[in-house]
């Protein structure tokens, strides 16, 4: 028997509740027989596998038995020499691996357009990121991935740096030569860490870009609940490599994630496993051949541009529209809500489609979203876009204020257009994605001022500021 189709965790829980268990443990909704009738409707079923650690359920954190034997599973499936279960999201596994590979003062090398997990992650280890600036992609508008020769160039600079950090796939699903810089890193013996949060499907194969579990990474980090048929927060860890101390990484997670770990969540970490396990290139044909027909309708509508990855290489279940009309983004998206087409995010030109990894006869609304796209954008008047303008991006740099002096500095608020070369006090996140505009500890240039009163215009949402929607931003007094 193939041990892939097992599922080990979810039939440990089923087994359980064949047993009728009487509940005299933790959590209090008692196998769902203690809730609001009218929420029994929803949850019942669901709360009959939220158990805790029971005989025969294992331990996340001392994993023996059935857990042990699920995360085993994954590890021979994306072939790494161990791999974990998360269940607090790509973000716990991204603070664990950076705090198990950084220490006070290291120099560390960090994709410029990482997720606010990693920076969150460098300020805890009190590290110096050197940030990378990535290509900027002038078709999509958007930042794409970082340069071989960038790489070669900052470790030239910081030939000391004890890890590199890099984000692959981009939210939009496009790739870059990944590969190269593992080997260029490796070459000076500096680990590779990954936060790969949008490609753990990536296993399947051409035409999907190759996963970074099998170019070499040291450690890599998967949102499971992003594109496999796992739960919110449901994410994989993998390790892969000497380079890389795994007490430590235990020890990380042991700190970061939850004591009472969620069994729905670490189940469907087991199911989506599996799902992965079992697609087959039937399923892969069926799923191709699903998307090019969607791609199809979608470039019948005169007011938007389908988006094809450079090269063709990127991930064929991200879809990018950009705007052809007056409208932005963001009010792109609000039309396609109104029809109850919710997209992933947007940005001032872009709106993103995150698409189901189906299987070969699974049915998912493709002709309605289709239909209703249509619906939403067939009356608006083709406009060519304004041009971004793009001013010179400094490749390589430092925060103007290393993480352990910002405490010693006070600050004070200045409007927004007073802010140019003084050194930012907040960490502005347009959300979604999650992808910091402006960094806490770095100076505020004319090209981040400019991106900033773009999005502003153009109704972006932001997290880690309430200032800037009102025109204000906080800086650090630096004399």
């Amino acid at each position: 028997m193939n041990s892939q189709l097992k599922t080990p965790l979810f039939q440990a829980l089923q087994d359980h509740e064949n047993k009728q268990p009487i509940s005299f443990h933790v959590p209090g909704h008692k196998q769902g027989l203690i809730n609001k009738p009218e929420a029994n409707a929803v949850f019942k079923q669901l709360l009959q596998i939220d158990a805790t650690e029971l005989s025969g359920l294992d331990d996340l954190h001392a994993p023996e038995d059935v857990i042990l034997e699920a995360e085993t599973l994954l590890a021979e499936l994306y072939q790494t020499e161990k791999s974990f279960f998360l269940v607090n999201g790509s973000t716990v596994g991204n603070l664990a691996m950076i705090m198990a590979a950084c220490e006070e003062d290291d120099f560390v090398l960090v994709q410029r357009n990482c997720h606010k997990s990693v920076l969150n992650a460098l300020k805890l280890a009190k590290a110096r990121p050197v940030f990378l600036e990535p290509e900027y992609n002038q078709e999509w508008k958007a930042a794409g991935g970082i340069k071989l020769e960038t790489v070669k160039e900052a470790i030239n600079l910081y030939p000391e740096a004890k890890a590199i950090i890099l984000t692959y796939p981009n939210y939009y699903g496009l790739v870059y030569d990944l590969e190269g810089i593992i080997t260029e890193a490796h070459l000076h013996h500096i680990p590779v860490l990954i936060d790969e949060a949008h490609g753990p499907h990536f296993i399947v194969g051409d035409p999907f870009p190759a996963s970074a579990t099998q170019m070499g990474a040291d450690i890599v980090v998967q949102s499971a609940h992003k594109t496999l048929p796992a739960m919110t927060m449901g994410s994989f860890l993998h390790i892969n490599s000497p380079l890389i101390n795994r007490d430590k990484v235990k020890e990380y997670l042991g700190m970061f994630q939850s004591s009472s770990p969620s069994y729905p969540i670490m189940a469907s970490l087991d199911i989506a496993r599996n799902y992965l396990a079992t697609y087959d290139g039937k399923d892969l044909s069926y799923l191709l051949k699903t998307i090019s027909r969607f791609k199809e309708e979608l470039s019948k509508i005169p007011a938007i541009k389908v988006l094809d990855s450079p090269n063709n290489q990127g991930d064929p279940l991200k879809i990018t529209i950009q705007s052809r009309c007056g409208l932005s983004g963001f009010e792109l998206q609000n039309r396609l809500e109104q029809q109850s087409i919710y997209p992933e995010l947007a940005d001032p030109y872009n709106v993103l489609f995150i698409l189901p990894l189906v299987k070969a006869g699974q049915y998912y609304p493709f002709e309605a979203a289709a239909e209703r796209t249509i619906q939403a954008l067939i009356d608006i008047p083709v406009q060519e876009l304004k041009e971004d303008i793009q001013v010179d991006r400094q490749t390589i740099s430092e925060l103007a204020i290393p993480y352990k002096d910002m405490e010693k500095l006070t600050q004070k608020e200045v409007r927004i257009e007073k802010a140019l070369n003084l050194v930012c006090a907040e960490t502005v996140i347009p959300y979604p994605p999650g992808i910091p505009l402006l960094l806490k500890g770095e100076t505020i240039t004319i090209d981040k001022l400019n991106q900033l009163n773009r999005l502003l215009q153009s109704g972006a949402r932001f997290q880690g500021s309430t200032l800037v929607k009102k025109g204000r931003i906080k800086i650090f007094r630096t004399t």
